[in-house]
């Protein structure tokens, strides 16, 4: 977990303590909320919130035997799952439905969380679905979600939704002054990182200057017509966080300028949507040449604009 307070997310997580507190939690809850905000922080705080023994308003209290044993990874109730691979697999599913048969070992709840679940595959999601309509005794389930919409209906229905509200782009930028102490404008790139938090993290590993770079040569490359050196050869990860970058220097050109004949506007949100489904097929098939795949973007941009 972040060394550094959230607020979106302990405002969310205070509300659960609360409840807590009243003994009214439910026993399955969807939290929709991408890592890159915070998901798996609120998810596993939620966790270490209803296994503590002594649970405060703002979640465990980080001191009794359930949150020590948490925190070093070694509590015997709680169950973690996530993707083998790109999916969460039926036998994942079913090892867990078992696990959660067997009696609290501390005595206490047991919880059981699933991350990205949106990646269970059909029969992993018919597998869990009796154990969310009956999961037993003291048994609690958190499904969190970077794309809610994705899950079954069936399973999202069987869940209580916790809201998050998004913070803004101000105070994205003031969370991120405060912490790294960054003064200019760093948000532009949040759709590809995923998040406020995965930006930070970029910032820290110096991620966010690489990002820069491949904004400034694709700005040359467009305007030169030719792929610059920065954009070749690039690794499968690196050559992902490119092309977003595309799509993102496209779209900003179509929101710029607001004078921009309309045929070509069209074709450049033609081109931006054929980038982004390609984006997605490097996703699935990274055996792509991508250099070859860049050169085409360039040449087909040069095509609209002149």
């Amino acid at each position: 977990m972040t060394e550094q307070a959230i607020p979106w997310v302990d405002n969310v997580l205070s509300q659960f303590s609360e409840q807590l507190t009243h003994q009214l939690n439910g026993h399955a809850y969807l939290i929709g909320l991408d890592k890159g905000y915070g998901g798996d922080v609120l998810t596993l705080s939620m966790a270490k919130a209803l296994l503590c023994q002594k649970a405060t308003p703002r979640g465990g209290c980080g001191f009794c035997k359930a949150c020590l044993l948490f925190e070093a990874n070694n509590h015997p109730d709680f169950y973690g799952i996530k993707a083998d691979g790109h999916q969460i697999k039926v036998d994942q599913v079913r090892a867990l439905c078992q696990k959660l048969t067997a009696t609290s070992q501390q005595g206490g709840r047991r919880v059981a969380v699933l991350f990205n679940s949106e990646r269970l595959n059909l029969a992993a999601a018919n597998a869990l679905l009796k154990t969310l309509e009956e999961p037993g005794k003291e048994t609690v389930l958190l499904l969190q979600s970077d794309t809610p919409s994705r899950l079954m209906a069936t399973i999202s229905s069987r869940c209580q939704r916790i809201n998050v509200t998004l913070p803004s782009s101000s105070e994205i930028t003031t969370w991120l002054a405060t912490g790294l102490a960054v003064k200019q404008d760093v948000t532009w790139c949040l759709p590809v990182v995923g998040g406020p938090i995965a930006l930070a993290e970029c910032i820290k590993t110096g991620q966010y200057t690489e990002l820069l770079a491949f904004r400034k040569a694709w700005a040359q490359s467009l305007s030169s017509g030719r792929l610059s050196n920065d954009l070749r050869a690039l690794n499968e990860e690196r050559a992902i966080d490119a092309m977003n970058i595309l799509y993102l220097v496209l779209k900003q050109k179509l929101l710029k300028q607001a004078d921009l004949d309309p045929i070509i506007r069209m074709k450049i949100a033609d081109l931006s949507a054929e980038i982004m489904l390609q984006y997605h097929q490097l996703n699935i098939m990274p055996n792509i040449n991508t250099t070859a795949l860049f050169s085409r973007f360039i040449a087909d941009y040069q095509q609209i604009v002149k």
